[in-house]
């Protein structure tokens, strides 16, 4: 059970932390145009905002699940616990920090720029960073336990 459990945590949070990375290296939306940043973010909003928050979940309730399983090995189980929490960290600046400017950017039109998009636009890269490096942190926690020797 532990090896399938594995399996879909790595092959879970890949699939999450892959994806903030996508964004982080090839979405640079600090230099788009008005017009240019609300179609991209709209359309990236449409296909990500549900999907990968519901496969965080899922690895993190798989990476409580091994710890939980590798409680005899006290060191193994506080790994996990600590990149389950850096995954939280990652949830909470998507929940609390790009979702809900995602939800502003959704009601506006590519013809009517607000005053403050581009403070908003800001805001999201930088809640998008936050999420990054706690996701990678904690995703690289993870493999990490995976590949280290049995005590």
């Amino acid at each position: 059970m532990l090896s399938i459990a594995r399996f879909f945590q790595l092959v879970l949070g890949g699939i999450v932390v892959g994806t903030m990375f996508a964004v982080w290296a090839g979405f640079d939306s600090r230099g788009f145009s008005y017009t240019t940043f609300v179609e991209h973010h709209q359309n990236a909003v449409l296909g990500l905002n549900i999907l990968v928050p519901a496969l965080a979940s899922l690895a993190i309730l798989l990476t409580f699940y091994i710890a939980y399983l590798q409680r005899a090995w006290r060191g193994q189980m506080v790994l996990l616990l600590v990149a389950a929490g850096c995954m939280i960290v990652a949830g909470l600046a998507t929940r609390f920090g790009c979702q809900p400017i995602n939800a502003i950017v959704d009601t506006w039109t590519s013809d009517a720029p607000p005053t403050d998009w581009e403070v908003l636009r800001a805001e999201w890269w930088h809640y998008h960073f936050v999420r990054m490096v706690a996701g990678t942190v904690g995703y690289s926690l993870i493999v990490f336990a995976v590949v280290r020797p049995q005590h």
